[in-house]
């Protein structure tokens, strides 16, 4: 298992940006696929992001493409999420999750999860 620690949300207006970053401890942190994923109040938990584990490949969600950008030191053992150009329908809880596959979008691939960290965009 590996500790995953999310910092970096906050409120911003729509537009604006945010860095994300998740902070991991624990098992060999470069074994690892991380994630991105967010909840909306009421909503089911949504991909956002993946990224492999040397950094090599990533995925997005469409409703993110051209915007958001994932990227990991495995030196720092800290995967982030860069956020650009955000909208009100950005706004959730975004988690980081750690999984044991090479890359992966499945919700169900993810074994390790953060709390979370609240991101709020105002119109």
């Amino acid at each position: 298992q590996v500790q995953l620690v999310e910092s970096g949300g906050g409120l911003v207006q729509a537009g604006g940006s945010l860095r994300l970053s998740c902070a991991a401890s624990g098992r060999t942190f470069s074994s690892y696929a991380m994630g991105w994923f967010r909840q909306a109040p009421g909503k089911e938990r949504d991909f956002v992001s993946a990224i492999s584990r040397n950094g090599g490949t990533k995925y997005y969600a469409d409703s993110v493409k051209g915007r958001f950008t994932i990227s990991r030191d495995n030196a720092k053992n800290t995967v982030y999420l860069q956020m650009n150009s955000l909208k009100p329908e950005d706004t959730a809880v975004y988690h980081c999750a750690a999984s044991v596959w090479h890359i992966t979008d499945s919700i169900d691939r993810f074994g390790s999860w953060g709390q979370g960290t609240q991101v709020t965009v105002s119109s």
